[in-house]
């Protein structure tokens, strides 16, 4: 665990403004390089049916980091894609421009981008130590080189139809050097970390408290669906596009750009 921790970016976690309260949250919590402060009322969510999903958008510093629009949006429909078919397990999801028990706007507060010279080393070290162990020996993962590393900021809340703030989250994670694979491309981590915030959000979301470190529940129907770059379980899930399923899997051990296998939202679908 101590090498784990030395070896991933360093995220700070300061409010940026973008929630409704930050008097709810709790005491910030530190685990390998993940900090996360949160709040949630279980007893009004239990009572929650619909819930739609703000598309995710930046605060101007988180941008400035980021290049390209493309780039921005890859993040951006990760993080609310990954959300959308958690949430899709407990509540029934439908477009911003409907009516929702439950609203879930997020916010990237900020971006550590990736140094894709390091990644692209990175990756032919890993995939090409991979090849050359012998086969009878158990392979976890090869270490990626500790440098060059990115990470992602994340400020997200729930508020119901009268604007009152039912769950919050300010949450910060960088790669780590063990545990995150590298990808060539500057949000390449922070792609990936937007999956991991969406998974540790909706989990709260769901069961109306903070929940088991570790969770051995099997995925529901949908979700592998959905994983496999199949149709969501609701067609508001759509405006943020389909998992990139086995090719993404693909393209991520080669340390390939997430652009290339990424499914873009289909156009005319609201959100």
């Amino acid at each position: 665990m101590a090498i784990a921790a030395s070896g991933c970016t360093t995220m700070p976690m300061k409010e940026s403004g973008t929630l409704t309260s930050y008097s709810n949250l709790g005491v910030a919590k530190d685990k390998l390089g993940k900090k996360r402060r949160f709040y949630v009322d279980g007893q009004q969510l239990a009572q929650v049916k619909t819930v739609r999903i703000v598309p995710t958008s930046f605060t101007f510093i988180a941008a400035s980091k980021v290049k390209t629009d493309a780039n921005r949006a890859l993040v951006s429909n990760a993080l609310d894609r990954a959300l959308c078919v958690a949430l899709s397990d407990k509540y029934q999801i439908v477009p911003t421009n409907q009516p929702a028990d439950l609203t879930i706007r997020s916010v990237v507060t900020d971006i550590v981008p990736t140094n894709k010279d390091m990644a692209a080393a990175a990756t032919v070290v890993s995939v090409g130590g991979g090849f050359a162990l012998p086969d009878n020996i158990p392979l976890v993962g090869i270490p990626r080189i500790p440098f060059g590393l990115g990470g992602l900021a994340v400020e997200a809340e729930a508020v119901d139809n009268l604007n009152v703030q039912r769950a919050a989250m300010m949450w910060a994670r960088g790669a780590n050097f063990l545990q995150d694979k590298p990808r060539y491309s500057e949000v390449g981590d922070a792609y990936n970390q937007a999956s991991k915030f969406a998974a540790d959000f909706s989990k709260i979301l769901i069961v109306g408290r903070e929940p088991k470190m570790l969770d051995a529940s099997i995925p529901s129907r949908h979700r592998v669906q959905s994983w496999l770059g199949g149709k969501p379980k609701y067609a508001a899930c759509e405006a943020f596009g389909r998992s990139p399923g086995v090719q993404g899997a693909v393209a991520t051990k080669f340390g390939l750009p997430p652009q290339w296998t990424d499914k873009k939202p289909k156009s005319g679908v609201t959100p």
